[in-house]
C-alpha cells in the first residue's frame, strides 16, 4: 500500500516541520562530531548522517514548540461528570537529559473533572508534548499532571509513568530489565482509596 493510500486508509496525513536555519546548523555539527569520533565523514554510508540525525533531533524534541495547557483548551466541553476518566497505557518515547539516550515505557493518566472534560486524545497529546524534549521522567510525571490541573481544574489528578531508560541498559550498570516507575497525584487522588482504585484501574501495583 503506497503513502497515499496509508493516508486515506487510516485517515490522517503525518507531517513534520523543520527549521531550516536550525538543520543546517545541526547538520554542520553532527558532521564534526563524527570527525570527532574518528569516522570519516565523507565515506558513502555517513555522507547524509548529519542531515538525518539533524532531522530525526528536531522531530525528538519538537515538543518544544507545543504548548500542553493550551491543548487540552482546544477540547475543553463542559460536563457535568465526576468519575474518574482514565486514558492508560499511552506510548512515552523521551530522551534522557543526561546523555541523549532514549528511555521508553507508558503513562497512565486520570483526573476527575469538576465541571469540564478534555478530548481523550488531548490526554496522549499533553504526554507527547512534554516527552519530546529533554526530560527526566521524574520532571515529566509532575508537568503532565500540572498541565491537566492548569487547563481544566479538576478534582484531582493522578499521573504514573513506568519506563526503560537506556542509558541504564546500553552504558553504566547495563540492567536490560530495570523498570523505572515514577507517580504524581493532586487533589482527590491524594486519599489513599483514591489511589488505590486508580492503580486497579489502570493494573498497576505501587508500594
Amino acid at each position: 500500500m503506497n503513502e497515499e493510500k496509508l493516508k486515506r486508509y487510516y485517515g490522517y496525513e503525518a507531517v513534520e516541520k523543520y527549521d531550516e536555519e536550525r538543520l543546517a546548523k545541526l547538520q554542520e555539527h553532527y558532521k564534526a562530531i563524527l570527525e570527532l569520533l574518528g569516522e570519516e565523514s565523507d565515506r558513502e554510508g555517513l555522507l547524509k548522517t548529519p542531515f538525518r540525525v539533524a532531522k530525526s533531533m528536531q522531530y525528538l524534541t519538537h515538543g518544544y514548540q507545543l504548548d500542553p495547557v493550551e491543548i487540552l483548551l482546544s477540547a475543553k466541553f463542559k460536563e457535568d461528570y465526576r468519575q474518574m476518566v482514565i486514558v492508560k497505557d499511552i506510548e512515552v518515547y523521551s530522551l534522557c537529559e543526561h546523555h541523549l539516550i532514549p528511555f521508553i515505557g507508558k503513562a497512565h493518566v486520570g483526573y476527575i473533572p469538576n465541571g469540564y472534560i478534555t478530548g481523550l486524545s488531548k490526554i496522549a497529546r499533553v504526554v507527547e508534548a512534554y516527552s519530546r524534549r529533554l526530560q527526566v521522567q521524574e520532571r515529566l510525571t509532575t508537568q503532565i499532571k500540572e498541565a491537566i490541573n492548569e487547563a481544566l481544574h479538576p478534582l484531582g489528578v493522578a499521573v504514573v509513568i513506568e519506563a526503560q531508560h537506556m542509558c541504564m541498559s546500553m552504558r553504566g550498570v547495563q540492567k536490560q530489565s530495570a523498570v523505572t516507575t515514577t507517580s504524581d497525584f493532586i487533589g482527590a487522588f491524594e486519599r489513599e482509596s483514591t489511589r488505590e482504585e486508580f492503580f486497579q484501574l489502570i493494573g498497576t501495583k505501587l508500594h
